[in-house]
């Protein structure tokens, strides 16, 4: 399984039940969206691609490798802004992104990550992103950025509610809400492998995910139903 980098905090839950269920092991290669897109249409052998947008799997599609003639929603990103109990910036707000004591805010990369390309664009709406932009400490992937974060590599981040929602984020940092109305729409789409002789099985596990118990589910870990 291919999956967007959104997903790394929501997998282990997400594979832990399917195997207990199903007795289908997951094994899930990590990565941004774009990224992913590009391994899979030079051949890497996946059965699923669960991407964080539309336009990466499409591409699948488009390429003739998909099993169906489009992506399949299941999942919608949400977008937060965190900090680190300890960055001096709390109480956070929306306005701690223009406060000056700030010099670097982690955002994952605009062109290969659906992450960072709403964050760009709520930074462009709420125009913040020529304030911010000097300091921007861009991630390849979603998870990276996280990542600068959480280090203290950055002071801010923009980053997925998946990861602000582990328990682990929870503990050491805060989070406030991007408003949904400040970027486009984040609904992540699925495809199966048209070439995968696994293709029952991928299948199998995208109906899973589109059961009442699982869209449910999605909100305590950071995803919004799409059913």
């Amino acid at each position: 399984m291919a999956a967007a980098a959104d997903l790394q905090p929501v997998m282990p839950v997400l594979s832990q039940a399917y195997e207990h269920a199903t007795g289908v092991k997951l094994v899930v290669s990590f990565g941004s969206s774009s990224t992913l897109a590009t391994q899979i249409l030079d051949g890497a052998p996946m059965d699923i691609f669960l991407a964080a947008d539309f336009t990466y799997p499409e591409k699948i599609v488009a390429g003739g490798l998909a099993d169906g003639t489009a992506p399949v929603a299941y999942a919608k990103g949400t977008l937060v802004l965190w900090a680190r109990k300890d960055s001096g910036l709390l109480p956070l707000s929306i306005e701690t992104l223009i406060d000056p004591r700030v010099k670097t805010v982690a955002i994952a990369n605009e062109l290969h990550a659906p992450y960072g390309r709403a964050a760009a664009a709520a930074l462009r709406k709420m125009k913040m992103y020529d304030t911010v932009a000097p300091h921007l400490v861009v991630g390849e992937n979603i998870a990276q950025t996280a990542q600068f974060v959480e280090s203290g590599n950055a002071q801010l981040g923009l980053i997925s509610l998946t990861a602000a929602s582990t328990d682990h984020f929870k503990e050491i940092g805060t989070y406030v809400l991007v408003p949904t109305s400040q970027y486009p729409e984040i609904l992540q789409y699925a495809v199966v492998m048209k070439n995968s002789d696994r293709r029952a099985d991928a299948h199998a596990f995208l109906d899973w995910l589109l059961t009442p118990a699982v869209q449910a589910n999605w909100s305590k870990l950071g995803l919004g139903a799409v059913k």
